[in-house]
């Protein structure tokens, strides 16, 4: 067996002394996506970190946030933020990164998968991507099997956090993506 097979990736608890160093590499790896899709960009920093402090203390107040570090032999590689309703099982991810040293080496479509079987009650997995996340785009659909099944603009905008009304946002356009569970989709 070659090294990458033996690869084991694990979904851990997140240390609450940790939390400000995970919210830290989820905005490095978001901006790093946002640098990389606009590199003529003068200085992208300039628009705050994404997500920005308020949304990702939102995702992890939410009532039924579930935060867990993604683990590949006793070293943090990433994690996810997820909202997991044990009533309806329709199952946010509300954020998922892999940190950027251990991109391009299956790791991504492994931790998905370590995700799907952490929670195999789920009916239903929802994510929101930007247009213009080529990569993450890619992923969720090519290698995780979701399907796009909106796509918010200035026209159409989507639903905002807490309640709010929502507002069209002409900067940031997103996908809706959703991935229905059967049989067939675990074998993916």
């Amino acid at each position: 067996m070659t090294k990458q097979q033996n690869e084991q990736i694990t979904l851990v608890p997140l240390p609450q002394e940790e939390l400000a160093i995970f919210k830290e590499e989820i905005q490095e790896a978001f901006m790093k996506g946002l640098q990389d899709s606009y590199p003529e960009a003068e200085d992208s920093t300039k628009m705050g970190p994404i997500p920005s402090d308020e949304d990702f203390e939102h995702s992890l107040t939410a009532k039924d946030s579930v935060v867990r570090q993604i683990v590949l032999n006793g070293e943090r590689i990433g994690g996810v933020v997820l909202n997991i309703n044990p009533d309806t099982q329709r199952n946010e991810v509300a954020f998922l990164y892999i940190k950027a040293n251990a991109h391009g080496k299956g790791l991504g479509t492994k931790a998905w998968k370590a995700i799907e079987a952490a929670f195999p009650e789920t009916k239903v997995w929802e994510l929101h991507t930007p247009y213009f996340e080529k990569r993450n785009i890619h992923f969720y659909v090519n290698k995780c099997g979701f399907k796009i099944v909106e796509f918010y603009h200035k026209d159409n905008p989507g639903p905002n956090i807490g309640g709010e009304q929502p507002e069209p946002d002409e900067e940031f356009e997103f996908f809706r993506f959703e991935k229905v569970m059967t049989e067939e989709s675990n074998d993916l």
